[in-house]
C-alpha cells in the first residue's frame, strides 16, 4: 500500500535526505587512496548523529555498518572493510539517516584518483539515466514509465541493467511501497499520484547485467568481474511534478564541480 505524505511531511523528508546529503559531501573529500571503507564508515556514522540523526542503515535488517560501500564490480549492499582503496577505483556509496520519525536514503559512485575512460563514461551514463527517470516521475505516469527510460537510455551504450534490485516508496520505512525497477515497459504498474515519494537508484553494469551474491549475505556484484555504477536520489511529487529532496551539490562543492543537473527538479518551496 503506498503511503502518500503530506506537504509537511515532505519537508520533514527533506531535511532527513539532506543529512544524507551532507554526509556524501563530507564523504567526498575524504575518498582518497590508501583509505579503507572502514574508515570512511566511522566518519559517515559519526557525522550523521552529529546531525541528530540516526544512521539508517546500521542494523536494518541486521546490516552491520553504516555505509553500503561497493567498490568496482560490487553493485550495492557492500560492508565496509580495511582493504584500502586503490588509484582507479571507483566506490559506491549508498547511505540513511533517520530523522524526525523520516528516512533520507540516496548514493553516490565515487572515482578514486583517476579511473578508466570507460568505467568514467558508465559513471556519467549511469548519473544521467537517474534523471531519466526523475523526469518520468509525475503524476499520472506509471511505475515503468521511469524504469522503461533508464533503461533504454543505458541499453543504448551497451550497459546491463540490473534486474533484481530496484529502488522503492519511502518514509517512515526506510522500504515502502512501490518498488521502482530500472527496466520496465512504457503504460504499466502502479500510477503516480500527488504526495508520493521515491528512491530512484539506477544500478547499471559496464557488461552483463546479471549479478552474483557473495556468501556473507549481503554483498551483491556484477557475474562477469565488470565495474558497476549506482546514483540515487529522494524524489517527491509536488505540483504533479519531481521535487529533489536530496542533492549532489555538497559532493560537487567539495570536488569543485560545476553543475546545473538538478535545477529543473527543484520548486523552490
Amino acid at each position: 500500500m503506498i503511503k502518500i505524505k503530506t506537504r509537511e511531511e515532505i519537508e520533514l523528508m527533506r531535511e532527513s535526505a539532506l543529512v544524507v546529503s551532507k554526509t556524501l559531501g563530507m564523504l567526498a573529500k575524504e575518498v582518497k587512496p590508501g583509505v579503507t571503507t572502514l574508515y570512511l564508515d566511522k566518519l559517515a556514522e559519526d557525522f550523521i548523529r552529529a546531525e541528530g540523526a540516526i544512521p539508517g542503515f546500521l542494523g536494518l535488517y541486521d546490516f552491520p555498518n553504516t555505509l553500503c560501500m561497493s567498490p568496482n564490480a560490487q553493485v550495492v549492499h557492500g560492508i565496509p572493510n580495511d582493504k584500502p582503496l586503490i588509484e582507479g577505483d571507483i566506490i559506491s556509496i549508498d547511505c540513511g539517516a533517520l530523522k524526525n520519525g523520516f528516512y533520507g536514503d540516496h548514493a553516490y559512485t565515487f572515482e578514486v584518483g583517476e579511473v578508466a575512460p570507460e568505467t568514467k563514461k558508465l559513471l556519467d551514463i549511469t548519473k544521467q539515466s537517474l534523471y531519466e527517470g526523475i523526469k518520468q516521475f509525475r503524476a499520472g505516469n506509471r511505475v515503468e514509465d521511469v524504469g522503461f527510460a533508464i533503461q533504454s537510455y543505458c541499453e543504448k551504450h551497451g550497459y546491463g541493467v540490473v534486474r533484481e534490485l530496484v529502488g522503492h516508496g519511502l518514509g517512515k520505512s526506510m522500504h515502502e511501497d512501490p518498488e521502482m525497477p530500472n527496466y520496465g515497459r512504457r503504460g504499466r504498474g502502479k500510477k503516480f499520484v500527488e504526495g508520493m515519494v521515491v528512491a530512484i537508484e539506477p544500478m547499471i553494469n559496464l557488461g552483463t547485467h546479471q549479478i552474483n551474491q557473495l556468501k556473507d549475505g549481503w554483498t551483491i556484484l556484477t557475474r562477469d568481474g565488470k565495474p558497476s555504477a549506482h546514483f540515487e536520489h529522494d524524489v517527491a511529487i509536488v505540483n504533479g511534478k519531481p521535487e529533489l529532496l536530496s542533492t549532489f551539490k555538497y559532493i560537487y562543492d567539495a570536488l569543485g564541480i560545476v553543475s546545473d543537473e538538478e535545477d529543473e527538479f527543484r520548486q523552490n518551496l
